[in-house]
């Protein structure tokens, strides 16, 4: 098959979509098909693939506004791939991209099947970010992108809408997203959708290799600049007495950063060695550094604003917990990472994130209440050998299902039933 991705983010923008797309074009063609890409220009040039061309296209540079020109611009550019060399399905990923009703009937008649895939949706966002304001995380107007959503996540939420109606199949990436556009946007009665859960890259995001002399000295590197370099550390043990929490994720208020910060006093009480990096880009670094020095814990926290693959997985790994502490998600891929690396994870008791997280491979709290998050940090680390069984839980869920193999082998049937339906 010769398959179109619609897709908003694509390396080098490595947002979630972006690094989803970029895998799965990857593993698509490993079983066969031709990939054409379709994203927004960049000043950067997009890294290359075997197998995979990637298309870009102009795009107003204004929040949610973007979603309206670059879909229409990408739909010109079908027009002229379809041209070249006959478009088999066409993979829509909203809600980063905008077409209207016509649009869809206009390119299923005149090129292809359009599959939908429904990465959270607008008013979900929208919603998450009113309980993060309720919990004091933020204000929503420091954020233009933010602000964007709150004000005008209902008008775009309508192409969502166009989306679930028109497509010849959705998939959705978490049962709580099947869940929410059910709720909100009321499908048709014969809606064609399916649910599967992204995977991450398991040969990137693996467990620690201390008989790698290169690999062990990049984890005591780790350890060193965060202060967090016991003996026991540096060798990989979990008993340490510098535990090394780690947090990764854009610095916007639905991550619950703040919350995460507040629950730091009633850690170090207990642990006083005790240190959080936070690995991530956004407008709140200079917010929850201020933050930190209010709740005197300045000495054990580090957000470093962003960093290559490899240097991010070696922090998965070197990392003792992984604490994800969001408001809102459409599936969230950072837990699955840290599972892959062989690292428990803390997150809220909240779908989607419970979808894949449970007492066997981490803990959960109650979302927004940092004196319950703390607690789940607390209980993990006071039980070492458990967290090690969870570890080795954690990388076996991993390989069952939440890889990127079984994503394309997931994906490849959904596009064969659209086309044997046609």
């Amino acid at each position: 098959m010769h398959i179109a991705i619609v897709c908003g983010e694509y390396p080098p923008r490595w947002g979630g979509i972006g690094s989803v797309v970029f895998h799965l074009a990857g593993h698509l063609v490993k079983l066969g098909h031709e990939i054409t890409i379709i994203t927004r220009k960049h000043e950067q040039k997009a890294p290359t693939q075997d197998g995979v061309e990637v298309v870009e296209v102009k795009w107003l540079k204004a929040p949610m506004a973007f979603t309206r020109s670059y879909g229409k611009n990408s739909i010109k550019a079908l027009y002229k791939i379809h041209e070249k060399k006959k478009i088999d399905v066409i993979l829509l990923m909203l809600p980063l991209v905008s077409w209207k009703r016509k649009e869809y009937d206009e390119i299923q008649k005149k090129i292809a099947p359009v599959v939908s895939s429904l990465n959270g949706s607008w008013i979900g966002e929208r919603e998450g970010m009113k309980l993060a304001a309720k919990h004091k995380e933020a204000a929503t107007w420091k954020n233009p992108n933010d602000l964007a959503i709150l004000t005008t996540g209902g008008y775009y939420s309508r192409y969502e809408q166009y989306g679930i109606e028109k497509s010849a199949a959705c998939i959705a990436i978490s049962e709580s997203t099947a869940r929410e556009f059910k709720r909100w946007y009321n499908p048709p009665d014969d809606w064609n959708v399916f649910t599967h859960l992204y995977g991450v890259d398991h040969l990137v995001f693996r467990p620690k290799n201390h008989d790698d002399e290169e690999e062990q000295l990049a984890h005591e590197a780790v350890r060193k600049r965060y202060d967090a370099a016991d003996e026991l550390a540096l060798s990989g043990e979990v008993n340490t007495e510098t535990p090394l929490l780690l947090a990764v994720g854009r610095l916007v208020a639905r991550k619950g950063y703040k919350t995460l910060l507040k629950s730091l006093p009633h850690i170090l009480k207990e642990q006083p060695n005790a240190r959080l990096c936070i690995v991530g880009r956004g407008h709140m670094r200079k917010t929850l550094l201020k933050q930190a020095e209010k709740l005197g814990v300045s000495h054990a926290v580090w957000i470093i604003p962003g960093m290559s693959f490899e240097e991010l997985a070696q922090h998965f790994r070197s990392a003792d917990l992984v604490i994800y502490p969001s408001f809102y998600e459409g599936q969230g891929l950072i837990p699955l990472e840290s599972l892959a690396s062989g690292t428990p994870v803390v997150t809220v008791n909240q779908p989607p994130l419970t979808e894949m997280i449970d007492e066997t491979v981490g803990d959960l709290f109650e979302r927004g209440n940092e004196k319950s998050l703390a607690e789940a940090v607390l209980r993990a680390l006071s039980d070492r050998k458990s967290m090690t069984a969870k570890a080795e839980k954690g990388r076996q869920r991993v390989l069952s299902k939440y890889t990127y193999e079984h994503n394309a082998q997931d994906y490849q049937a959904v596009f064969k039933s659209v086309l044997k339906s046609q």
